[in-house]
């Protein structure tokens, strides 16, 4: 089992031990470390500050979002970050919610199974550069040639030479057609709620996954001698992401987690935090839930829960650990 180290996005400002952490997590051994963006700070840019001070962990965009870039957009930055990095990147990406998409970006979200497969195959394309970019989808044309096009433009072909013409793509998948999809064209999937102990959920999903696929699922790693109290900023986590990440009738947290077999609880979740309960929505979510996706507990007990994520097919833990002994802690438990 592989470890992560988690940034997210940044609030209303940078962490100040971004370096530090991150240093100590290479040191520790830890795999990746991940960026993420939302609609504040990039995914990018800090990676591009981790990698010229650091020599080996894996920089990870956990997840840039699709609407922010072009395709073409985005294989610029991974190229320009791979060669930075000596080939440390992981890209990953997702097609985020249509509050974001539509509210932040001002683009449509409309069928975002097709959108994520076109996006990738430029990418692909991009990064392969065994030829001039010349792609005709639906949504992504080069050149573009509809509406408004002065018939102008013409296959280009990308200028820097990639370091990697195969730069790992990762995708953050939720519905089961997009993990299918997922494990058919990337090379990673980032799950937003993962249960060892519901493996069926997505069983038939990721069957068709190669042998070398990456599955690096978020955590909360805490160790306390207090379960319940352990378990509450999971519990917070998961009434935003069920209740406030979406809209009603259109929120794909709140339907995974009924397909998790919480449907009545993840429809009460939902209810209470948009009629503004926020605390009661909280309170609403199960404690089995809740520690079914996390490893909170006494070190014995986080060791003895750790087995079940071994045996799945979970390659990676990342985890949001934020002191230095609490990472090295961390390592000393999940890595030995």
């Amino acid at each position: 089992m592989q470890l992560g180290l988690v940034w997210g996005y940044w609030g209303a400002r940078p962490p100040s031990d971004l370096v530090s952490l991150t240093q100590e997590a290479e040191r520790l051994g830890y795999d990746t470390v991940w960026s993420a963006e939302s609609w504040g700070s990039d995914a990018f840019s800090p990676l591009v500050y981790l990698a010229a001070h650091t020599e080996r962990i894996r920089l990870g965009t956990g997840i840039i979002q699709m609407a922010a870039r072009t395709p073409t957009a985005t294989a610029m930055h991974a190229v320009t970050l791979d060669h930075l990095s000596n080939g440390r990147l992981i890209l990953g990406l997702g097609v985020s919610g249509p509050q974001v998409v539509e509210g932040w970006y001002g683009q449509p979200s409309n069928r975002p199974l097709a959108r994520t497969r076109e996006y990738v195959e430029v990418l692909r394309a991009a990064f392969a550069r065994e030829g001039h970019l010349s792609y005709d989808g639906e949504f992504y044309q080069h050149p573009y040639t509809d509406e408004g096009s002065q018939g102008l433009g013409k296959p280009l072909k990308i200028m820097t030479h990639p370091l990697r013409s195969d730069i790992p793509i990762f995708i953050g998948a939720e519905g089961p057609k997009n993990v299918t999809q997922t494990c058919a064209i990337a090379d990673g999937w980032l799950p937003l709620y993962y249960s060892p102990y519901r493996p069926e959920v997505y069983a038939d999903d990721i069957a068709g996954r190669s042998d070398d696929f990456e599955i690096a699922v978020y955590v909360t790693l805490q160790v306390t001698d207090d379960v319940e109290a352990g378990l509450i900023p999971v519990k917070t986590s998961i009434a935003l992401y069920i209740g406030g990440m979406g809209a009603k009738g259109q929120n794909y947290h709140t339907r995974l987690m009924a397909r998790m077999g919480f449907e009545d609880e993840a429809h009460r979740i939902q209810d209470l935090f948009l009629s503004g309960r926020r605390e009661e929505a909280v309170a609403a979510v199960p404690t089995e839930f809740a520690d079914e996706i996390s490893l909170v507990g006494p070190p014995e007990r986080i060791r003895d829960r750790l087995q079940a994520w071994e045996d799945s097919p979970v390659t990676m833990l990342n985890v949001s650990t934020r002191s230095p002994d609490d990472l090295r802690q961390v390592a000393e438990i999940v890595l030995g």
